[in-house]
């Protein structure tokens, strides 16, 4: 007979009545004093479970002490049970160890496959949304029948609004002077960076400046947006979310609105202190566009459609879905159109109607930003990667200018009175300037500080950018 937990022979042997398993007394009494169950069967034992089993055994003297060697040989016994029982509670542990860690494996592995799974059939999901023809047009059904398509509708009211605004902006563009007070060429060329600010959110991608150009809005990849004062050089309000990296920002009046990764665009109220989440996009939103009347916001997805929103109401009024994939989004200054750049072309869309107007294309690459001038026809188009800005007139249909800038161009944006074009990238700004008398193309300034987003401020006196890394700088004559 051999003890079930050392596995030699017990010299005092007691067996269970409920397993039968042979045990050495003295260690299955320690161990059911410690655990109060058979080693072997896990079940409930207590001591009076045992049965002592009789057999010829040699009674051994005591030992009076540790100074003999029966005494010393009874102490390494005890030590060698304690070991005994460590090692067998160990082994019992590591079972149960490899058994959970194989049952986690097993979830895990489970919970992967499902995942990816999922991951497939969203994005086949998404692929099939984004080839869906949204108009008055038909398809064919698995019967022969043709099934029709409701197009978007723009509500009436958006379309009286855009309608009133084109009628407000269009009937002196043609024949309005250029402001007084404007900025000359000849101060452009003396531009200089008078301001940096501190690194203020890194992964920054967009900027834009309110009505007064003095309140300057970014936001970063870690989805916090702030207003930056130009004129106290200090963040006034940070705006924080959990909506992930923010792609775009916009002013609308003024209520800031951000775009972010998570197909969230969020407008705040006047104080910066609370905000409206709505989520119309299945996927990231590209770009935002402020329209004319300032109430009005469009936004860009990854899903390949466009929404409308409403600012006063904070809610979208349509979606519009595209089989093209967007890459950029601005609206034509009399709000009547609505631009979106995409790997390819450039779509014209009528605002009211919800419905293509134009097409500008092919392109030799996507276009990461466009730019309508105030002049009501030109469209300036930086696409990506490209050193050169070309201007599309809308009159003609084509490309009238392209102008090499000698770096990359990640950024277009013109001045009000159409004159001046700054073109931003990690280079460097260039500003072009296009002479009406001469109807010629000149660089009065070419900057080394590097941008991925610029903004003209009040009269064009200034020009604000920022960088990747959230640092404001600021364009200006010195004195």
């Amino acid at each position: 007979m051999l003890c079930a937990i050392s596995g030699e022979a017990p010299t005092v042997p007691v067996a269970s009545t409920k397993s039968g398993t042979v045990f050495e007394k003295r260690l299955i009494e320690a161990y059911i004093s410690e655990h109060g169950k058979d080693p072997v069967t896990r079940e409930e034992l207590s001591t009076a479970d045992l049965i002592e089993l009789k057999s010829s055994t040699t009674v051994r003297p005591r030992p009076p002490t540790l100074t003999s060697i029966p005494a010393l040989l009874a102490t390494f016994q005890n030590e060698w049970d304690a070991l005994a029982l460590e090692t067998h509670t160990l082994r019992q542990q590591l079972a149960q160890v490899r058994q959970e860690l194989s049952t986690a494996l097993y979830q895990h592995d489970a919970a992967t496959r499902v995942i990816a799974r999922l991951l497939v059939e969203r994005d086949e999901a998404r692929d099939a949304l984004s080839h869906v023809t949204v108009g008055a047009g038909t398809s064919s059904a698995a019967n022969g029948e043709q099934m029709e398509v409701d197009a978007p509708q723009v509500p009436e009211y958006i379309q009286e609004k855009v309608a009133a605004t084109k009628a407000e902006l269009s009937a002196d563009r043609k024949n309005r002077p250029i402001p007084a007070d404007w900025v000359i060429g000849e101060t452009v060329s003396s531009f200089k960076n008078t301001l940096t600010s501190k690194p203020l959110y890194p992964g920054t991608k967009a900027l834009a400046l309110d009505a007064t150009g003095d309140l300057a809005l970014v936001g970063g990849a870690d989805g916090i947006a702030g207003v930056y004062s130009v004129s106290q050089q200090q963040l006034l309000n940070p705006l924080k979310s959990q909506d992930g990296a923010l792609n775009d920002v916009t002013w609308a009046g003024k209520n800031a609105v951000t775009a972010s990764s998570s197909g969230v665009v969020r407008v705040w109220n006047e104080q910066c202190s609370d905000s409206t989440a709505i989520t119309a996009h299945a996927g990231e939103v590209i770009a935002l566009a402020m329209h004319p009347s300032k109430s009005i916001v469009a936004s860009a997805g990854a899903d390949k459609s466009w929404v409308l929103y409403d600012i006063d109401a904070v809610k979208s009024v349509v979606q519009v879905y595209d089989p093209s994939k967007l890459t950029s989004a601005q609206f034509h200054p009399d709000g009547h159109l609505f631009a979106l750049g995409t790997s390819s072309e450039v779509k014209v869309f009528d605002v009211r109607s919800a419905s293509i107007g134009a097409t500008l294309g092919p392109l030799s690459a996507p276009v990461s930003s466009l730019s309508f001038s105030e002049n009501g026809y030109w469209l300036a188009l930086a696409l990506q990667g490209q050193s050169a800005v070309e201007i599309w007139d809308l009159r003609k249909m084509k490309a009238t200018k392209s102008l090499d800038i000698g770096s990359r161009v990640d950024h277009v944006t013109w001045d009000y009175s159409g004159q001046f074009l700054a073109a931003a990238g990690p280079s460097g700004i260039s500003v072009q300037q296009y002479i009406k008398e001469g109807k010629k193309w000149v660089e009065p300034l070419r900057s080394a500080v590097p941008a991925v987003a610029t903004a003209w401020g009040p009269r064009a006196s200034s020009l604000v950018s920022v960088n990747s890394e959230g640092n404001i700088s600021v364009l200006t004559a010195t004195e």
